[in-house]
């Protein structure tokens, strides 16, 4: 039975499933639910909490292609009051946070967040890694070229898979000399890739589990789904559904998602067949 453990703000959990991350975004410029949540917040936690979702990852600024990075300032602004009134609605439920900005990832730490999922490895922001071991918390480290408003232009790779392996065997050592190990790999699919290379890491992602760390899937309603099905987000959950499964049977270990529930019941049939 395979085990991995996030280390979260309550000590050392360890899960022998898969598991599924429920997305809250407080953007108002999400490629698919932007501003949809930034006000009933709670009842959509509690609702992917239900659902069966194991970690809520919020986040407040979009990583959509051609967005730009928000100082950490607006950030945090977007942030104070809905961290607030979750932390204290939920006390018991293990919060990312979406940044790349060390100073805002400090501040949902400080207040009790157990994860920071960064989209750019510490290549926008080094001093995250700092704020990493000062919690001791979890990382999810993301493979992307580039910044979001520049990344579709930077799709050449000799062999994708190969490389972003190369990448994260890189980030791996650089995170250890600062003797912090409690990494989560996300190969970062629609980040400076093709639809095809998408793909291809998707078809390849059990290369991934030789590196020793948890993998997370990110596939939900992303345009290499809607490309090839030739529908928009709002019709990508049959899509995304199928994808995870994929994910699931090629190593993911987590699945994160707009819709907990379906991903969940993924989960469960995955279990049943694997």
């Amino acid at each position: 039975m395979y085990v991995f453990s996030l280390q979260t703000a309550s000590g050392n959990k360890e899960f022998s499933t898969p598991i599924v991350m429920g997305i809250l975004n407080l953007t108002p410029d999400s490629f698919y639910d932007g501003a949809k949540h930034t006000h009933d917040y709670i009842h959509h936690i509690k609702k992917m909490i239900e659902d069966g979702a194991t970690i809520i990852d919020v986040g407040a600024m979009s990583s959509k292609p051609g967005s730009e990075i928000i100082s950490a300032s607006e950030e945090i602004n977007r942030l104070k009051i809905p961290v607030e009134n979750i932390l204290k609605e939920f006390p018991h439920t293990i919060f990312s946070i979406d940044t790349v900005n060390s100073e805002t990832a400090n501040y949902c730490l400080d207040k009790g967040f157990s994860i920071v999922n960064d989209i750019s490895a510490g290549e926008i922001d080094s001093q995250i890694f700092s704020v990493l071991k000062k919690y001791d918390c979890t990382y999810i480290a993301m493979h992307m070229k580039g910044i979001p408003s520049n990344m579709q232009s930077l799709t050449e790779y000799d062999n994708v898979v190969e490389e972003v392996y190369s990448y994260f065997e890189k980030k791996i050592v650089q995170l250890s000399l600062f003797n912090f190990h409690n990494i989560i790999l996300d190969v970062g699919f629609g980040f400076a890739k093709t639809v095809e290379q998408n793909f291809e890491l998707l078809k390849n992602l059990n290369h991934f589990q030789s590196l020793g760390k948890p993998i997370l899937a990110g596939l939900s309603r992303k345009s290499m789904i809607c490309k090839i099905l030739e529908v928009s987000p709002n019709d990508a959950l049959n899509g995304t559904t199928a994808l995870n499964m994929i994910a699931l049977q090629n190593g993911a270990t987590i699945l994160r998602v707009h819709d907990v529930k379906e991903a969940v019941e993924c989960v469960k049939l995955y279990e049943k067949i694997k």
